[in-house]
């Protein structure tokens, strides 16, 4: 019995044990840069990413984190206008000061005009090239 109790102790605290970060430390002077992808136009994977994205800022606050998602290709459908239900989500985020990053590339390609974008969407020539000079200068790179 007491060996019983020893492990359910055991994993009872490391059921509840919490995140350690890394040094140094997310803080306002040092807040974590993220880049986030999006390439597919599902409801589901516009949902993940737009939770995704609240958990990290709820988790870290959102005074210690940078964070910006780069939509492209089919993931586009992201920042649209006539989502309205991801549309009001991608505000909300923005409140926050996360930055959503259009590919022009794709816009062309999809024959997407600014006007038909979340207000407040950045606009770069090439999503891919973006991506990878965030992670050239530093950011960390997470496809969910």
């Amino acid at each position: 019995m007491k060996k019983f109790t020893l492990i359910l102790l055991s994993f009872c605290i490391l059921l509840f044990a919490d995140t350690e970060y890394a040094d140094p430390k997310p803080s306002i002077d040092n807040p974590r840069q993220i880049v986030f992808s999006v390439t597919e136009d599902s409801p589901a994977a516009l949902d993940h990413i737009l939770s995704v994205a609240n958990n990290v800022l709820k988790f870290y606050g959102p005074e210690k984190v940078e964070m910006k998602i780069v939509a492209y290709s089919k993931g586009l459908a992201l920042l649209y206008k006539r989502n309205h239900e991801t549309a009001l989500r991608v505000d909300a985020l923005m409140q926050y000061d996360v930055e959503f990053v259009a590919c022009g590339n794709t816009m062309r390609t999809l024959k997407v005009k600014k006007e038909d974008l979340v207000e407040g969407s950045v606009i770069v020539t090439a999503g891919v090239v973006e991506l990878l000079e965030s992670v050239k200068a530093g950011w960390i790179y997470i496809k969910p």
